[in-house]
């Protein structure tokens, strides 16, 4: 079975990676790839030992499995370019576009096109993804199957409705930069307070990696955990009353909210 992308962005060089040289799962000679300008396709290609391919048509008719690795807005500029040789290889399609719908991707192919959508996270660079799946009434069990073997080889692999692919994108996917932000704030006061920067930021990082860990592996609500931390008079009781008199939880969710806002928009624009 070949594989084979548009685009060669971040995500896609992730995906590409975590297939042949993170798991080893799929031997570089059956991904083909290209991109816009062909560089980034290039030494993707060249690293991966896959194949370099100058069109988008060259990509589809070597493809049974195609995915478009391109952001929203581009999707209407290369779908009705493609559908003719989409139509005669009939591949599995699978978009990683945000916000765009099944139903909208849909509309630029030919009818009864099977197609898959996919929102992965850039953890997947170390095969630590976080992924979303979901799929039209076309797609086989099969080629479900296919996809999320695919997709293994970064991470985690959720079967989301679509109807919940928006929140699934900002918990699954915009969050991981919440979290960077969080270890780096905490980082930056331990630097405040006395404390190399490099040595504050690996304990941030570990003690984020080790709360999650802590939260999967316990079964206990995150509540329960953090009455666990604190003791009576004691000092992460300050901080917890600190993060909730300066709205710690209200801000996470209203930027839970800008990023679900926007996904919504990308959905509706078109």
């Amino acid at each position: 079975m070949n594989f084979g992308f548009i685009g060669a962005g971040n995500m896609v060089s992730a995906i590409v990676k975590g297939m042949t040289i993170g798991t080893k799962s799929y031997d570089g000679n059956c991904i083909y790839i290209t991109s816009k300008s062909g560089i980034t396709a290039g030494r993707l290609a060249k690293n991966c030992s896959a194949h370099f391919c100058k069109t988008a048509d060259d990509v589809i008719s070597a493809s049974d499995v195609l995915v478009l690795g391109v952001k929203p807005h581009v999707l209407a500029e290369i779908l009705p370019s493609m559908k003719q040789a989409i139509q005669k290889k009939k591949p599995l399609v699978i978009s990683i576009a945000a916000g765009k719908t099944l139903d909208y991707i849909g509309t630029f192919l030919a009818e009864k096109t099977p197609i898959i959508r996919v929102m992965p996270n850039i953890n997947g660079k170390i095969g630590a993804s976080t992924t979303g799946i979901c799929k039209n009434d076309f797609v086989t069990n099969e080629q479900f199957d296919t996809a999320k073997n695919m997709f293994s080889t970064i991470g985690s692999v959720i079967e989301i409705s679509e109807e919940q692919f928006s929140i699934f994108s900002v918990i699954g996917g915009a969050s991981v930069a919440f979290v960077y932000l969080y270890i780096d704030a905490l980082s930056r006061a331990a630097l405040k307070a006395g404390m190399p920067k490099k040595n504050a930021l690996e304990i941030a990082a570990q003690t984020v990696l080790g709360s999650a860990k802590m939260v999967l592996e316990s079964g206990e609500h995150p509540w329960v955990l953090i009455d666990q931390v604190c003791s009576p008079g004691g000092t992460t009781i300050e901080g917890i009353c600190s993060l909730e008199q300066n709205g710690f939880e209200s801000t996470i969710v209203n930027a839970f909210d800008a990023v679900l806002q926007k996904d919504k928009w990308i959905g509706e624009k078109k």
